[in-house]
């Protein structure tokens, strides 16, 4: 009984190897709670060098980002409470009182006037992106050619857009020119008065931005599964009933991301009023107005405030639209 008890282990393990030539995990000895690893084969996952990994790759991009997006924002608000000039070395601390002038000077918070006829445009612009991003999702002859169409708009640079079109609406220009082929005269200054001056301008930003609101949409229809489309159109559904009951709700997320990105866009327009009328004749927008008090009246400081109100009003729109049309998950499978 001694003697089998002594020798039992060494059997075992001496049969184990004799009869399959391997020794098996199960057979090794064990601590409690412990489970038995070769530390030559530790996979490589387990080195403190993969853990590492991520932040290695993310390193770079976040040194770009703090240092030309976080820094500049956190220089701005700073720049918000002094009397800076831009040149001088002093800035003197002033508190709230550039804040104070901005909420009690109307004709500084006027201009946001102007933001309501981009913002129209805007969701003019969402709407037709969304219709021929509908229409060529389909088998449609030629699809190739007018999506190259829509989309080479926003290729374009927005310098040489607002020069373009500043000739296009000039008198005696080209807008002028083709009314006169059709037949009708006009005499109308497109950029004279403020109510035309913007509606122009709204429209040339409506030609600018529809190639990438229709990308967007285009994209989010054809990441719709067909199967649906198969289904729906073995049911008898038209393409309106297509539209209203796979489509709409499958592009809702990029749907609600095209609407911040038009409220906010309409808020900070700045490139084609500044190069097409540098804000005279009622056009000015917030962001013209900012720039004019920074770098015209070396009022860097009351700029500064102004930039920091702007992207308040921004974050407080974004939020209340989120709030409002919250990003659901879609599942129409």
């Amino acid at each position: 009984m001694t003697e089998t008890t002594d020798t039992a282990p060494g059997r075992a393990a001496a049969t184990g190897r004799a009869a399959g030539g391997k020794t098996r995990a199960t057979d090794r000895p064990s601590r409690p709670g412990h489970t038995p690893t070769d530390p030559r084969r530790r996979s490589w996952r387990d080195a403190p060098l993969r853990r590492a990994t991520p932040w290695l790759f993310l390193a770079l991009p976040l040194a770009l980002l703090i240092t030309f997006t976080y820094v500049p924002v956190a220089n701005m608000v700073f720049y918000g409470f002094t009397d800076w000039d831009g040149i001088s070395p002093d800035r003197n601390f002033t508190g709230l009182d550039n804040y104070v002038q901005i909420f009690t000077r109307p004709e500084l918070f006027r201009v946001f006037l102007v933001s309501g006829y981009y913002l129209a445009a805007s969701f003019l612009q969402i709407a037709v992106a969304l219709y021929f991003a509908t229409v060529l999702s389909f088998d449609l002859r030629f699809r190739n050619f007018f999506k190259g169409i829509l989309f080479f708009p926003y290729l374009i640079n927005g310098v040489a857009i607002g020069f373009v079109f500043l000739y296009f609406f000039q008198d005696g220009g080209t807008l002028d020119s083709v009314l006169a082929w059709l037949g009708v005269t006009t005499d109308h200054p497109w950029l004279g008065d403020p109510a035309s001056a913007n509606t122009s301008l709204a429209g040339v930003s409506v030609w600018r931005y529809t190639g990438l609101n229709f990308v967007l949409f285009l994209g989010a229809i054809q990441s719709i599964p067909g199967e649906l489309y198969e289904a729906a159109q073995l049911d008898g559904a038209s393409r309106w009933q297509q539209f209203r009951h796979i489509i709409a709700p499958g592009i809702k997320p990029v749907l609600s991301l095209s609407v911040i990105l038009a409220i906010s866009g309409s808020l900070s327009v700045f490139e084609i009023p500044y190069i097409m009328t540098g804000g005279a004749t009622g056009t000015s927008t917030f962001v013209i107005q900012t720039v004019k008090l920074a770098f015209q009246f070396n009022k860097t400081g009351l700029a500064s405030a102004a930039a920091v109100v702007l992207l308040a009003v921004i974050l407080l729109v974004t939020w209340i639209q989120r709030r409002l049309v919250p990003d659901d998950k879609v599942d129409l499978v």
